[in-house]
């Protein structure tokens, strides 16, 4: 049955909710696989209007040039209505996402920190004066860009909107935001809470959409000065050779396969929560899972018999991802669960492979309610080991970025063996490290080739802290911080000369009668 088009989530243009002119977009549940709504899609000539609107409202100055101060008091706002709006956006992440309610919980009110950060760096922000030669008064401003477009995933899709849009919108910007066509429907509710809260029209808007139009057509647009993408690396390399051709600005986070090294000295309780943490959060749809997991041999057999203890505690409370019970919930789509069963079946092949937990699809029905797990894209939490460790090491899962509640477990007998394993990916985005050795923690964060590296802790998120990678395939440039907002902005140098006029007619007459010297630069 065709949805009628007023059943359909809207898109957000410049202030308004409007009828896109692409095919509806079907919305489903992760947990039943069933079709809940649908989402009005831009075509090209949707694209071209609502960047056209954005580019008039930035050179309007409406936003573009309001004083420091009011853009800091709308975040402020923007951060007080999306507390006021809390219920609604968990409940609705939940449903699109698949992700348990006690993740949202913990997760969705923490928002409000970006836009309290930005505002505060808006408040706080100096300028500086250079030491240029000469009596000349040099001082750098950062204006912004103008246009600039987001492409934001399905797996966190609030959080990873606002973590660029709070920036984007600090610097003045005019903000175009794609989320992700399987979990659109928080970021719409964004526009009416950012216009509540004193976004001017045109200044913010939402088009869903499938990245080969919609998305293309975003990132190729010429009045676009700079695009921001959270994705995959063959999808960010893509993007980045389009944005390449207009000259623009690119940021982009992109995949990872995050080591985690467990040293002897390590508490072994303590690295097993962390490692679950890492690993099962979200279900292991984070491009930081700690999916490899590098032990001292000398406790690996400890380690492993709490960690099967803490995976199979796991799987006994996954259901409902609406149940404040639930641990894990689905992964987010068929195609999703298709390529995890792919990689799991490819390593499960290959000789010496144990299997420690999971390594399937899960059927029947949750123990802490009435999910019929067969209706969702249910996988089980996973542990793989090997007898013969080379085995795993040239596995896909080794390599590939799984995403995915699946972990292969590796053993080692010296730091450099340690090291050596953690770097032997592509990939260079996070890291962790578990000792109780302070000179070994700083010794190895330093040899270890992630942009971020957590000791004795995993998946910390703050906006003052920078979030990249360090390796190509992880991606360029950087969220959160200082650097965040200034790769939002441009620095603009003035320069005012303060000689009197008679110092500057003796000195800076440039094609005086004479030979006597003259100024350069």
């Amino acid at each position: 049955m065709i949805p009628k088009m007023t059943d359909a989530y809207l898109m957000w243009v410049a202030g308004t909710e409007q009828i896109g002119s692409a095919e509806l977009i079907p919305v489903e549940d992760p947990s039943t696989g069933e079709v809940f709504t649908h989402c009005h899609a831009a075509s090209v000539s949707d694209v071209d209007y609502t960047i056209i609107q954005a580019q008039d409202t930035f050179k309007s100055g409406v936003w573009s040039k309001a004083p420091r101060h009011q853009r800091a008091d709308v975040l402020d706002t923007c951060a007080a209505l999306l507390s006021a709006a809390l219920p609604e956006l968990i409940a609705l992440e939940v449903q699109q996402t698949g992700r348990p309610i006690r993740e949202m919980n913990a997760q969705v009110p923490s928002l409000t920190k970006w836009f309290k950060y930005y505002a505060s760096l808006l408040r706080v922000e100096e300028a500086p004066v250079l030491p240029t030669t000469g009596k000349l008064h040099n001082f750098l401003t950062r204006v912004p860009l103008g246009v600039v477009v987001l492409i934001t995933p399905f797996n966190h899709p609030l959080l990873i909107a606002v973590k660029k849009l709070a920036p984007a919108l600090a610097a003045g910007n005019s903000v175009v935001l794609k989320p992700s066509e399987l979990t659109p429907l928080t970021s719409l509710r964004l526009g009416r809470i950012l216009k509540d809260a004193g976004v001017p029209d045109g200044v913010f808007s939402v088009l869903p959409g499938y990245g080969a139009s919609t998305g293309q057509a975003l990132v190729g647009h010429p009045l676009v000065r700079k695009v921001d993408v959270t994705g995959g690396t063959a999808a960010g390399r893509a993007i980045g050779t389009i944005v390449g051709g207009n000259l623009a600005r690119y940021t982009a986070e992109l995949g990872g396969k995050a080591p985690l090294i467990v040293f002897e000295s390590a508490d072994v309780q303590m690295a097993v929560n962390g490692i679950a943490f890492g690993s099962f959060i979200a279900s292991g749809q984070t491009c930081i899972a700690s999916t490899r997991i590098i032990v001292d041999n000398k406790i690996l057999p400890d380690l492993l018999h709490r960690l099967k203890a803490k995976t199979l505690l796991i799987r006994r409370h996954m259901g409902a991802p609406s149940n404040p019970e639930t641990m894990m919930g689905p992964l987010i789509s068929m195609k999703q669960l298709q390529h995890v069963e792919e990689l799991v079946e490819d390593v499960l092949a290959k000789p010496g492979i144990r299997v420690e937990a999971g390594c399937h699809r899960m059927r029947g029905m949750s123990r802490i309610d009435e999910t019929n797990f067969a209706n969702g894209y249910y996988f089980a939490p996973t542990i793989i080991s090997a007898t013969h460790q080379h085995s795993i090491l040239r596995s896909r899962i080794w390599k590939e970025e799984a995403f995915g509640p699946v972990i292969v477990v590796v053993g080692f007998d010296t730091e450099e063996e340690a090291i050596e394993l953690a770097n032997d990916s592509e990939f260079g985005l996070g890291a962790g490290i578990w000792t109780q050795d302070l000179a070994q923690a700083f010794r190895v964060s330093e040899q270890i080739d992630a942009g971020i590296t957590w000791v004795n802790t995993h998946h910390r998120n703050d906006p003052s802290s920078p979030w990249g990678g360090a390796k190509s395939s992880s991606g360029v440039g950087s969220e959160n911080g200082i650097d965040a907002y200034h790769a939002y902005t441009t620095t603009k140098s003035t320069i005012i000369n303060h000689a009197s006029p008679e110092e500057a007619l003796a000195t800076d007459d440039w094609f005086r009668e004479g030979t006597g010297t003259v100024r350069y630069g």
